[in-house]
């Protein structure tokens, strides 16, 4: 590899880049304005390419010009940077003494001292990158570096705030009397020695004992001060000032993650480990390293650790669980569509990482030699001993040196982390050089050379079994016919064992594809993927009776995948996936669509364990909330994204229990339901968070509301537990905050807008569409007054509404009406209001007329069937809104003397109450419910294929006759019992 001053292509880099003579003349004179001299020919030849080629060096070098003098000796560099290098200003002074005061520790401001971290970690910065760019250290020099660079800033932090606190809280005592500090334990990279250029650090905190401080003004329990401390430390590095800021510090990998204490005791550690510790953590502990603590607070921790991650024995158990984490990454990969991503891409760092370290989990317990955080110094070892050959290991290693000096090179541009290869020829240029490569040509053949032997040899790694001969000649066949799609009989040929209803038909469609253009140019590994995968797909279209219709609605999904065919791989590795793909797509066209709208959806089918059994109520809540910790908290759009992708995944896992027939059409609606209930619950939470720290609490009766006093009401199939999988929401939203109260904000509103603007945020978060599209459709028509009523009511004033106001087809709408997401208290106050409104006394045939003038008109508007088109499940005589308004006519007319009537919004239960009391012959009711039941299941079914309600067939005849008799008797009679 070449520096870049000795490579020929660079100078016609800074001939295409037009700003070579800009950015010296910017560098000359920024050193003119400190009174330094020029640079002259010989130092600009050597310092140039550093400047051109990282924005970062250049912007540094403008703002502490004397530092091109340092590096013109970079000889005399540390060998590792020092707490103490640090906290003395060591290298800092000589120059900018006003940027950086020399203060002694003991004197130094939180203000000089959070100047200070950041201008050491730049000073270092500068140099690292400089020597990067040169070719003048090795790796694993650099690496260790920066990770002594780290250790540094965080001792520094640490000893900093202990002094501050010393006379204020004293020192923490372990239970022998002996002061102790905080434990830090580095992971990753960080705990490996082997940090890169722009990394996070990822920490966990612990201390030895409990017990308290002494010898301050106020005693704190250690939990309190350590926490104390720990929350300092990420405030001094994590921060962003105008010196920027020092490491981002990431703590998701403690016991319990983002949920979990901040310190943790180690007998507490000890025992997260012992009884809660998943394999993953395991997999994370192999690199743990305790970076600030005594010789015995790190005796302790390896006590703990090697236990944890190292078996005494050869650790077959932890085959499932290695191929498990495998899947895991290869998943995530197909989610991501990261294919430039040099780390978490196919063939990139992480899978170099996962090849190790899956050895040393699954013999270092044997084998003390893999007990070596440092990937670099377990590689040759694995050859040593004959884990893996040495042509394997030479691969991985030239690998990963190449990976981690590309990935430097993408961070040295501007101090970002980032591993994602650019996509402008300038950049790209820009990168090979720092490489050292003279083109970027030659830097992406070789990137994709190595990383296809990574990739062999991950997929290697614990695999499972082998291709049959039938597969692999189905596989050159269909690599001959991707070349030469205009070959028929070819393709003839290719799929003649199958039973085609259409064999014509489904020629010109497979031709159809292969010459279109997303295949023709198709990178050769995509290519090779869509033989695989056709040659798998064509053998179990042999086992299918429809074929032509699994093709017909496998297809859109195949090339809606064609730029990512990292999907396909997942399918043909996984011959389970794909038998489901088919299986779901046989059965409905929404499984097409969707699909192919969202193919990250294709995850789903991995696992049928999750796939045929859809989370409940509390088990959603969870996964959703695992998915939005890993966004940024104020990242609303990807926070938005997030919560879409969501609902399509799990939609997706129940339509595929309603179609296998494992859930009723009951459990379906139920679980539909339980999905809307927690997105609205998330999404109330998060338009709080937004508003309130716009506006501050809203303030009731001198007491500031800490959590929404707001109840989000459901009303029809919300309210009904009968959600469908296309349902909008229709909605009503109740506030209880005092009218004349405000927010306790700098920016304070009234208590009414204030929640006005709630409910606006609400509407915005459920209806908007992103990329992901939307979370679900909302009608408001049912709040008092309508489209014309307030958005927000208050309790008082929804009920006063209701009583006086309200027309009759509004109470029928709320006897299906329920909390949905809220405050618990006001849910339960609505409660109380919608059964104190459905109790009231009302003369039964006023109410019956009206039921029955607002049925006619509904019919008379919203029926879409007829004699020729067919019978509409839903408006359509005999259909479900009969049996609706039946049952809404009798908890309205008989709730007073009978309130086990209102006692549930949903139209079956009462039913069953209308039985229980007698007011229907339990044999009429069961009628009723089954065939309600079965018009819902129709439903749902005529969703999942995108058809409408009306049916056409004679299937349903003799429950519409049969409902039309209820319906009949209902209007002639007094009641409907036989």
């Amino acid at each position: 590899m070449t520096p870049p001053n000795l490579n020929p292509n660079y100078t016609l880099f800074c001939e295409q880049s037009k700003q070579r003579s800009l950015l010296l003349e910017q560098v000359q004179e920024a050193r003119q304005r400190q009174s330094l001299d020029r640079l002259h020919k010989d130092q600009i030849a050597q310092l140039e390419p550093l400047w051109v080629l990282s924005d970062y060096l250049h912007h540094q070098f403008m703002r502490f010009p004397h530092w091109l003098d340092d590096v013109l000796v970079l000889d005399r560099l540390p060998e590792r940077p020092s707490k103490e290098a640090l906290m003395s200003g060591e290298a800092l002074f000589s120059y900018e003494s006003a940027a950086c005061p020399n203060i002694p520790q003991e004197h130094m401001d939180e203000a000089s001292f959070v100047k200070r971290l950041r201008l050491y970690r730049q000073w270092w910065m500068v140099r690292l990158i400089a020597l990067d760019i040169q070719q003048r250290l090795s790796l694993h020099e650099l690496t260790h570096r920066l990770s002594g660079l780290a250790d540094a800033c965080v001792n520094a932090s640490l000893g900093w705030s202990e002094q501050q606190y010393l006379s204020l809280y004293g020192q923490a005592l372990d239970c022998n009397g002996l002061p102790q500090s905080m434990i830090v334990i580095g992971m990753g990279k960080l705990g490996g020695n082997e940090l890169n250029l722009s990394s996070d650090i990822d920490l966990i905190f612990a201390f030895r004992d409990h017990g308290d401080t002494q010898g301050g003004k106020k005693s704190l329990s250690n939990q309190e001060y350590f926490t104390k401390l720990g929350q300092k430390l990420i405030q001094h590095l994590d921060q962003v000032t105008a010196d920027g800021f020092v490491f981002r510090v990431d703590m998701r990998l403690r016991p319990f993650g983002q949920s979990g204490a901040l310190v943790l005791n180690m007998d507490s550690l000890e025992n997260y480990y012992q009884d809660q510790g998943r394999d993953w953590e395991r997999y994370a502990m192999i690199k743990a390293r305790v970076m600030s603590g005594n010789a015995l607070d790190i005796r302790e921790f390896e006590a703990l650790r090697k236990p944890f991650v190292y078996r005494k024995y050869l650790d077959f158990g932890a085959i499932g669980a290695l191929r498990d984490l495998k899947q895991m990454i290869a998943k995530e990969v197909r989610r991501k569509d990261i294919e430039h991503n040099i780390k978490l891409g196919e063939g990139g760092i992480r899978e170099v990482e996962f090849i190790a370290q899956a050895l040393q989990i699954l013999h270092g317990g044997r084998d003390q030699g893999l007990q070596t955080p440092a990937l670099l110094k377990v590689l040759p070892y694995l050859v040593k001993q004959d884990y893996l050959s040495a042509q394997k290991v030479d691969e991985l290693r030239e690998a990963y040196l190449l990976l981690r000096r590309t990935e430097h090179a993408l961070q040295a541009v501007n101090d970002e982390q980032t591993q994602l290869l650019p996509k402008d020829e300038m950049s790209r240029t820009r990168i090979a050089l720092m490489v050292g490569f003279a083109s970027w040509q030659e830097l992406d053949t070789r990137l994709w050379e190595v990383r296809k032997n990574v990739h062999r040899s991950f997929v290697a790694l614990i695999d499972d079994g082998e291709e049959s001969s039938e597969e692999v000649d189905s596989q050159k066949t269909w690599r001959l016919l991707i070349k030469r799609p205009e070959d028929r009989e070819a393709i003839l040929d290719a799929i003649e064992l199958i039973a085609w209803q259409d064999k014509e038909a489904s020629v010109t469609r497979i031709t159809q594809l292969l010459s279109s253009r997303n295949v023709v140019f198709m990178q050769p590994i995509g290519q090779e993927r869509l033989a695989v995968f056709l040659a798998a797909l064509m053998f179990k279209l042999t086992e299918e009776a429809n074929p032509d219709l699994v093709l017909e609605r496998v297809f859109p999904i195949l090339e809606a995948v064609l730029r990512r065919t990292a999907y396909l791989v997942l399918l043909c590795e996984n011959h389970t996936a794909l038998m489901h793909l088919i299986r779901l797509c046989r059965e409905s066209v929404w499984f097409t669509e969707a699909i192919s709208t969202t193919p990250a959806l294709l995850d789903e089918l991995l696992d049928a364990n999750t796939l045929f059994s859809p989370p409940d109520k509390g088990m959603l809540v969870e996964e959703l909330q695992q998915m939005l910790l890993r966004l940024p908290e104020d990242d609303e759009e990807a926070q938005m994204d997030a919560m879409r992708r969501f609902r399509r995944s799990i939609i997706l896992r129940i339509a595929a229990c309603d179609i296998t027939e494992i859930l009723p059409v009951m459990k379906v609606s139920d679980h539909l339901t339980w999905l809307a209930e927690v997105l609205l619950e998330q999404v109330l939470q998060q338009s709080w968070h937004y508003l309130t720290k716009k506006h501050g609490f809203p303030v009731s009766q001198g007491e500031a509301a800490q959590t929404p006093q707001l109840a989000i009401i459901g009303y029809g199939k919300s309210g009904g537990w009968e959600l469908g999988y296309d349902s909008d929401l229709d909605l009503v939203f109740i506030h209880d905050a005092q009218a004349s109260g405000s927010t306790d904000g700098n920016r304070s509103i009234d208590n009414l807008t204030f929640y006005t603007r709630l409910g606006q945020r609400l509407i915005h978060m459920i209806t908007s569409f992103t990329a992901v599209g939307r979370l679900y459709e909302v009608d408001m028509r049912l709040r008092p007054s309508g489209n014309s009523g307030l958005l927000v009511s208050s309790l008082d004033a929804f009920k006063d509404y209701q009583q006086k106001e309200a027309w009759v087809w509004e109470h029928q709408a709320l006897t299906r009406a329920r909390g949905l997401a809220g405050e618990p208290n006001l849910l339960a106050k609505f409660e109380d209001c919608r059964k104190a409104i459905l109790a009231s006394v009302r003369d039964r045939k006023v109410l019956k007329a009206e039921v029955i003038k607002m049925r006619e008109k509904m019919r008379a508007h919203l029926d879409t069937g007829g004699k020729e088109k067919g019978f509409d499940l839903k408006q359509g005589a005999g259909g479900i809104i009969d049996i609706e308004f039946m049952v809404q006519y009798f908890v309205l007319a008989w709730s007073y003397k009978y309130p086990e009537l209102m006692r549930f919004s949903d139209n079956v239960r009462q039913l069953e109450a209308v039985a229980f009391v007698g007011l229907l012959d339990a044999d009429q009711a069961e009628k009723m419910i089954d065939n309600y039941t079965l018009y819902r299941s129709r439903t749902h079914r005529l969703s999942l294929q995108q058809q409408g309600r009306v049916i056409q067939d004679d299937a349903l005849v003799d429950s519409q006759i049969l409902v039309s008799q209820y319906w009949d008797r209902f209007v002639m009679t007094d009641d409907i019992k036989t």
